[in-house]
């Protein structure tokens, strides 16, 4: 079966693609390769799967509508994961046109090339981002998710809301997923764990928000691939007990569903930096900064329906994920 994967030079993306080849899928990866961070760091983590006999990359911008359509008629896929979007909260408050062309305008080609070219199944990347101003925690997806603090966080929200409109229209069948803070080798020199060791290695202050009082979902790079496997795989068609008297936030009567996948064990800030200081030989010189706009005090992910439907278990413990990063860290940055 041939599987097309969005951002497939990106963290998950890549990630993704290795297991998918693994698996015995085909896999059609496409990545555009922006300068938003490092585009050695893309190179380098295409050149892990690139030369495999069943990948073909394109570089290729989900804006460019026509082209989409091409490589959908030219490869034919029966499943796409769309993991290619604009990531960062704080970024959004900088170039908030970015957002709306990768994950809005993108996003929309991608629904319409499923559309026009009978797609039997879209997984789509969301975020723990949707539940914004929300204090209740385990955060579940059957919460309401109208209080967005980022642009970055409406528009993943928005992507929820588009592709309900076309399970319902059209029949497609929709699977969103809400990422936990994924962390692991390969990562994104934007995110808290790589920004930290790049600072903590050259001797550097690491800026920590709301004075440390943070409480993070980290989940571990294998965990997320894991899951999305196992949704890739079995994918739920519709909630036939749904009600429009009691609508379930989490599901419908049209094929579409969201779900949470994360670890399901928040960590505190402090404590995540105290054991990568242990894994990396040196301690942090620590600058404690008030909360940031667009930030989220606490993430914690029920993940029970994700369990429930798919027996999705994280495994990784947080110290076995930190070494892991640290050990590539020092290998890939060679310090």
């Amino acid at each position: 079966m041939t599987i097309l994967v969005t951002g497939s030079a990106g963290f998950i993306g890549s990630a993704l693609s290795i297991k998918l080849l693994d698996l015995n899928y085909r896999v059609i990866g496409l990545d555009n390769h922006n300068d938003y961070y490092s585009t050695k760091l893309k190179t380098d983590r295409l050149t892990r799967h690139n030369s495999h006999e069943n990948y073909t990359h394109y570089d290729l911008d989900l804006i460019r509508k026509s082209e989409i359509f091409e490589l959908f008629d030219k490869h034919k896929p029966k499943i796409v994961v769309n993991l290619a979007a604009q990531a960062g909260v704080r970024y959004s408050l900088e170039n908030p046109r970015s957002y709306i062309d990768s994950n809005i305008v993108g996003f929309l080609n991608i629904l319409e090339a499923c559309r026009h070219f009978n797609i039997h199944h879209l997984i789509y990347a969301s975020s723990s981002s949707v539940y914004g101003a929300n204090k209740k925690i385990p955060f579940s997806v059957r919460d309401n998710v109208d209080h967005p603090l980022s642009l970055y966080a409406a528009t993943k929200k928005s992507n929820e809301l588009m592709a309900h409109t076309y399970s319902h229209l059209f029949g497609l069948c929709t699977t969103g997923l809400r990422f936990f803070t994924v962390y692991g080798p390969w990562d994104r020199p934007d995110m808290a764990l790589q920004k930290f060791a790049m600072s903590i290695i050259n001797e550097k202050k690491i800026d920590v928000f709301n004075h440390g009082k943070h409480k993070r979902d980290f989940t571990y790079i294998d965990d997320i691939i894991d899951g999305i496997i196992k949704v890739v795989e079995n994918p739920l068609i519709r909630n036939k007990d749904w009600s429009g008297e009691k609508p379930d936030p989490s599901s419908s009567l049209a094929p579409w569903r969201v779900y949470n996948i994360g670890s399901n064990n928040p960590i505190d800030l402090l404590d995540y930096i105290t054991l990568l200081e242990n894994e990396l030989g040196k301690k942090a010189h620590k600058s404690f900064l008030p909360l940031q706009p667009g930030d989220m005090v606490d993430t914690f992910a029920d993940v029970n329906d994700l369990s429930v439907d798919f027996n999705y278990k994280p495994k990784t413990k947080i110290e076995d994920g930190i070494k892991n990063f640290s050990n590539w860290f020092k290998e890939y940055y060679k310090c």
